[in-house]
């Protein structure tokens, strides 16, 4: 069994070399060509410093050199770290600065927009450009062009890697504000790849579209299941939902992964036959369907399976409802993947009987490793397992989600809320310190929080409650507008309310219960949420 995550690449061009592996929009490659790219850029990796358990950072849109450069990481001995390509300058420097990134593969027009912020970065030894280096830019560190390291390589020395190694680290919102690195192994990322396909039934012959960022875990296992087939895999940075149903028809897709907020779009679109007669499945995760949508998409394409999911950055994917359920129990987000155990528990972690809410723990091969550099986050999520084997010395370490799900009679999971305050809209998990970071930022308020407020289409929005500067009027369009300047599109506020004096508690911090308390019934009552 492929037990390394690049062998995913590897062992399907052994088996295949001449099938297509990758398409974007100006190439495609083979798995033999690809297998060759990834040896060739990690051997690149290696010549130019790159040790074993060094990380890589890829700040890219979707494209097969970021996909190459992800696997040779993996393939050198690194670590790769995928940022989110709609991140702005300051997220990306605390990305690289807390992962201690080595090397930043980039291209050269995020790289301009970025330069000031990575000269304090002293970890950071080389950048590497997919494109021509910009010639004006006057960076401490060397700058090259992607061939340049390629052709450093002689050939690549094949550390000495077991599946336990980590290999990446998925940044996500932590309730403290800043993005928490994730630590994936090359065990918890092939159990992945090897449980997902098995249950989405993916074979050589499928063709999947991958519309999601590699920075979400749920994207990237696009390329994993793909990989682990050796199916093929088009790459596609929409613009608008209605490119992703004409690539659809193009390239004869056979599987397709969204969130919430694309399928409600995608729903509303027409659906030429040449989707219809060949979409096998979709798939849902990153938040709850609605009903509506989820009987549109079942008229638009009765074929097509509907993979309903549940998944966390911490375990990748935690339960799936096959898709014959999807009508009969449209609101359960399943059972248990393969090679996975999902237990409901009460606070002391003992089961919860049927029917009672209660914390949803993820135990098996897909837990994760805990966060990067973040020892008190890392005990809070990733805890001892509730005692099953008495006479065990040493204790399982199991994923405690933060959510509350219910288990029927029959064993069917529903989920019911979350147990903090981390705000879930566009298939993103938003920490509400980020959002009020940003707001602060401005200089235009002293006072702001930010909580979730339902929105059928997003799962949540963002309503912000925020104190004006003293002396001034809030003006909500010129706050946005410096909002957007910082943050990407998902965490712009949706709803902004106004107040003077915003209530604080005797240590002079704002009292957020009791401002939530408040404002969030009213907003929700009067349907700004939408």
């Amino acid at each position: 069994m492929t037990q390394l995550l690049h062998d995913l690449i590897m062992s399907s061009a052994e088996r295949r070399p001449e099938a297509e592996a990758l398409r974007d929009a100006a190439r495609f490659l083979t798995y033999g060509a690809l297998a060759q790219d990834v040896a060739t850029l990690a051997a690149g990796f290696q010549a130019s410093g790159l040790c074993r358990f060094d990380r890589v950072a890829i700040y890219l849109p979707k494209s097969a050199e970021n996909v190459t450069a992800m696997f040779a990481a993996a393939a050198a001995g690194g670590v790769f770290v995928p940022v989110n390509p709609s991140l702005k300058a300051a997220q990306v420097a605390h990305i690289l600065s807390d992962s201690a990134a080595c090397i930043l593969v980039t291209s050269a027009g995020r790289l301009a927009a970025i330069a000031e912020v990575l000269q304090p970065l002293d970890d950071l030894i080389l950048v590497v450009t997919v494109d021509t280096p910009p010639a004006d830019l006057r960076l401490r560190v060397p700058v090259v062009a992607l061939p340049e390291i390629r052709a450093r390589g002689q050939a690549l020395v094949r550390p000495a890697t077991i599946d336990e190694d980590m290999v990446s680290i998925f940044y996500t919102s932590g309730s403290t504000g800043r993005p928490k690195g994730v630590v994936l192994t090359h065990r918890n990322m092939v159990t992945g790849a090897i449980s997902v396909s098995d249950y989405l039934g993916n074979t050589a012959d499928d063709s999947i579209l991958s519309v999601l960022p590699f920075s979400f875990d749920y994207g990237f296992s696009q390329l994993s299941t793909a990989f682990r087939v050796g199916a093929r895999v088009v790459l596609l940075n929409y613009l608008v939902p209605g490119d992703v149903v004409r690539s659809a028809a193009r390239e004869r897709i056979t599987g397709l992964a969204g969130v919430p907020p694309l399928w409600i779009q995608l729903a509303a679109l027409d659906w030429p036959e040449e989707v219809r007669s060949t979409l096998r499945y979709i798939t849902n995760s990153g938040g709850k369907m609605p009903e509506a949508t989820l009987r549109t998409l079942r008229q638009k394409s009765p074929a097509t399976r509907v993979f309903l999911m549940y998944g966390l950055t911490e375990a990748f994917r935690s339960t799936f409802l096959p898709p014959e359920l999807a009508d009969s129990r449209p609101t359960s987000i399943g059972k248990a993947i393969p090679h996975a155990e999902v237990l409901v528990v009460r606070p002391d972690g003992t089961e919860c009987a049927p029917n009672e809410a209660g914390e949803l723990v993820h135990r098996g091969p897909l837990v994760a490793k805990g966060y990067w550099r973040d020892e008190e986050q890392t005990r809070q999520r990733f805890r001892p397992m509730p005692e099953r084997f008495p006479g065990l010395p040493l204790p399982e370490i199991a994923v405690w989600s933060g959510d509350l799900v219910t288990r029927d009679e029959e064993g069917f999971l529903y989920f019911v809320a979350r147990n903090d305050e981390m705000i879930k809209t566009s298939g993103y998990r938003v920490s509400p310190t980020e959002v009020e970071e940003a707001l602060y930022s401005t200089q235009l308020v002293v006072g702001a929080v930010a909580f979730g407020v339902t929105n059928e289409q997003l799962g949540q929005s963002i309503a912000v409650v925020v104190e004006p500067v003293p002396g001034s009027v809030g003006h909500t369009p010129n706050l946005l507008e410096a909002v957007r300047r910082q943050v990407p599109p998902f965490m712009v506020p949706a709803v902004v309310e106004w107040q003077a004096d915003l209530p604080r508690n005797p240590n002079g911090k704002l009292d957020r219960s009791g401002i939530i308390g408040r404002f969030r019934p009213l907003i929700e009552a009067a349907g700004r949420a939408s």
